[in-house]
């Protein structure tokens, strides 16, 4: 239907391409003294004909562009699409005021060319900048009445609204739905569509743990989503320059003035450097877990060989790492150890022993 459609349009479009451009060209050729081939029912017709004919060859051409650019103006944010719309009149405008002056000069050449050139190189500048700058220009209408704002409750951040990014790790991991629950977590949870993207890519692998992992991430989102007490917000928002799915959570977390919540301890650290409030659940975990300190006796049970040499390794209910000196002998013992040193990262939080009545 479609496709229809295009075609017709190419056959009005010819016929008027026709009547304005055919009787020049007759000129050229030495035809316009036919009265017959310069009658303007023949040039609308020819101009008609020709161009329904190239229509079989460019429609398809025509209609993919057109999805493609359907697609990349339904992706992209409203507020970007306005401002470049604004932009674009603006340039719009200041073409027809140039043509206007120019016109005005009596140049023929210059008066006849110039405003086709002004305005798509205009059109085309001013859009690009209201597209591309549009949090500055938002900034500078908004910014009385944010010194206003502040002047009556202080200075407040920019996530008022209380905005957490999810990254694709913390959904798979699961715990953020059990502590969205318990309502420790303010705001609104925000999915990014590319992390989306990305967890639905990892649900379609074909390695079956990754495809395990992928589909507990949607699970885990589904029940966010139910969650009477969790509000979940999906945004279109993306970076199409930016390949990266890290880099692209932190631009979005700059946007929006987002804290991103991520149990991945490189994205932590991107995070700092960008100067990005980041909230890593493994850090929650860690100050939930019970004190331990060096001289505290435990029970634990070794249940396999350490890194270094006569080393053994044993684990807490809650899955921390007890590295045991001296403890290769015991692998498989139930036994009582001291420990000696913790060490604690956002990495997770890993415990030193000793056999207690090692010799």
């Amino acid at each position: 239907m479609l496709k229809r459609i295009v075609q017709v349009a190419f056959l009005f479009i010819g016929g008027t391409l026709g009547f304005i451009l055919l009787p020049p060209l007759f000129d050229v050729i030495h035809l316009s003294s036919n009265s017959w081939i310069n009658n303007p029912y023949v040039t609308v017709s020819l101009g008609a004909v020709l161009l329904f004919i190239l229509s079989f060859v460019l429609a398809d051409p025509f209609i993919r562009f057109m999805k493609f650019f359907e697609e990349r103006l339904l992706k992209a944010p409203v507020g970007d699409l306005l401002f470049g719309t604004i932009g674009l009149i603006i340039g719009l405008t200041l073409a027809f005021l140039v043509g206007v002056a120019l016109d005005g000069l009596h140049l023929a050449v210059i008066s006849d060319i110039a405003p086709i050139l002004l305005s798509i190189v205009l059109g085309y500048v001013f859009f690009q900048v209201g597209f591309k700058k549009r949090d500055e220009l938002m900034s500078v209408f908004t910014s009385r009445s944010n010194k206003k704002k502040e002047a009556d409750v202080g200075a407040e951040s920019f996530n008022e609204v209380g905005y957490k990014l999810l990254d694709t790790s913390v959904i798979i991991d699961g715990r953020i739905a059990d502590i969205s629950k318990t309502g420790f977590i303010e705001g609104i949870l925000v999915v990014p569509q590319f992390v989306l993207t990305e967890l639905q890519h990892i649900a379609d692998s074909s390695d079956t743990l990754k495809r395990t992992r992928g589909r507990r991430g949607l699970d885990i989102l589904k029940v966010l989503q139910d969650a009477s007490n969790s509000n979940v917000l999906i945004t279109e928002i993306d970076f199409e320059d930016v390949p990266e799915v890290d880099l692209k959570l932190v631009r979005l977390a700059k946007k929006m003035g987002a804290q991103i919540l991520t149990n991945d301890f490189n994205l932590n650290k991107v995070c700092e450097l960008h100067k990005v409030s980041v909230l890593n659940i493994n850090d929650l975990a860690n100050a939930v877990k019970p004190v331990v300190i060096p001289g505290e006796e435990m029970n634990v049970v070794v249940i396999k060989d350490g890194k270094e040499h006569n080393q053994g390794v044993a684990y807490l209910d809650d899955g921390t790492m007890i590295v045991v000196e001296e403890g290769k002998s015991y692998i498989g013992q139930a036994i009582v150890v001291i420990v000696t040193s913790v060490l604690q990262t956002s990495a997770g939080r890993m415990i030193f022993a000793k056999p207690k009545n090692h010799k």
